[in-house]
């Protein structure tokens, strides 16, 4: 959305935001939406650059093509294994790496762990 329309939508009081905003979603849950979205256009991208049908991909799950189709939608009922495995099915390779940050205050030091999950694909 252009800067101007914006403005003119917030000076009518129009609140503006994104679809976590409208579900107030907290900072967790917006995490895990995003992962999972992530994970089913990955499962899709890799899926299509080893020529793979839905049909197939799904005989590699033991699983339906209606089933492929759901989990490349990141639909509720599917689950983040299940998004794992789909991906991996495909060709594609997961790795994750941790990092530990300390953030020091005047009363304390926190430690904050970090993982970041690297889908490596083939397109």
């Amino acid at each position: 959305m252009k800067g101007a329309k914006r403005k003119a939508l917030e000076a009518a009081g129009w609140k503006l935001g994104d679809a976590a905003d409208f579900l107030e979603l907290s900072e967790e849950e917006r995490q895990l939406l995003d992962t999972r979205v992530e994970l089913a256009l990955a499962i899709r991208r890799q899926r299509v650059a080893m020529h793979l049908s839905q049909k197939e991909l799904g005989a590699k799950l033991k699983t339906s093509q209606p089933r492929v189709a759901k989990i490349e939608r990141a639909a509720a009922d599917v689950s983040l294994d299940q998004l794992v495995r789909a991906f991996m099915a495909a060709g594609g390779k997961i790795v994750v790496k941790a990092a530990k940050t300390t953030t020091k205050t005047s009363q304390r030091a926190t430690t904050k762990e970090t993982l970041t999950l690297v889908l490596a694909t083939s397109d």
